[in-house]
């Protein structure tokens, strides 16, 4: 039986959280799961900001940080997790079901935002496992199409089954009520595999390095602090990584108080 939000032992509303219920569960395999949950009507967030969300525990609630999936005008809220069977979180909420509660935060933040670069003519997305949520909240917000010629995704996962959303990525979000037109013209997905034989493979700065990432999209041939603008979210490692060869090439870091070249998420990089 599915727990329901209505009398649930051990989840109450309080000043920082609200209690929402669990709308959709989506595998993609043993390692990676999407949910949708319900968006209370006081709710707001930016495209690419994230927010608390967990489950109720022992003394406390169990809570982390979660990126929002979902665009700032979706009526639900979505969210893509890993699945850790030792996890004190995602241990349980990966086995969670319509109908079931979980907490949000009442508040959400975030530097994965446009507000936090200056203007640009390309936008390069580099993530890696679930770090791609933010961005496909982003790319499905009309704003963000009025405000760069040319949007690219690039996401770099072990496996091909962790390219989640790919069948959408592909099809340039066709379908999608608001973005569809934009999308089909200015969206490149740009997947690659590491340890799986796939038609992209290499870690990301590798793609930069050797040209493959210019040559699947078509321009520029390089990275250039005076047209693009980068967005950097997943594995600590790659974030550090990027993080170093973009200064290199004379980008500069921004955040929501001082706009510049690229952004990252510092509360996912500790």
């Amino acid at each position: 039986m599915n727990l329901h939000v209505q009398g649930v032992e051990g989840y109450a509303p309080t000043s920082s959280l609200s209690v929402e219920t669990v709308l959709s569960v989506r595998h993609w395999n043993d390692r990676l799961f999407s949910f949708t949950i319900t968006r209370p009507a006081s709710f707001r967030f930016r495209s690419g900001e994230f927010v608390m969300v967990g489950l109720a525990g022992p003394q406390r609630p169990l809570l982390r940080a979660y990126s929002i999936a979902s665009p700032a005008w979706a009526e639900e809220l979505e969210f893509l997790s890993i699945k850790v069977d030792d996890g004190p979180l995602t241990s349980r909420l990966q086995n969670i079901v319509p109908g079931d509660p979980v907490y949000l935060g009442r508040k959400s933040t975030g530097t994965l935002v446009p507000d936090a670069l200056r203007p640009g003519k390309r936008l390069f997305m580099f993530g890696t496992g679930t770090g791609l949520a933010p961005f496909m909240s982003l790319i499905r917000d009309p704003d963000i199409y009025d405000q760069f010629e040319q949007i690219v995704v690039v996401h770099c996962v072990r496996h091909v089954s962790d390219l989640a959303y790919r069948a959408e990525l592909e099809g340039q979000l066709a379908g999608d009520p608001l973005v569809q037109d934009q999308a089909l013209t200015q969206l490149h997905y740009v997947p690659t595999v590491t340890r799986d034989a796939f038609h992209t493979a290499g870690r990301i700065g590798a793609l930069i390095a050797n040209g493959l990432l210019f040559d699947r999209i078509g321009g520029a041939g390089r990275l250039d602090p005076a047209t693009d603008r980068i967005m950097l979210c997943g594995s600590m490692a790659m974030i550090r990584d990027l993080s170093q060869v973009l200064e290199g090439l004379g980008f500069e870091e921004g955040s929501n108080a001082r706009p510049a070249d690229f952004v990252i998420e510092r509360a996912f990089v500790g």
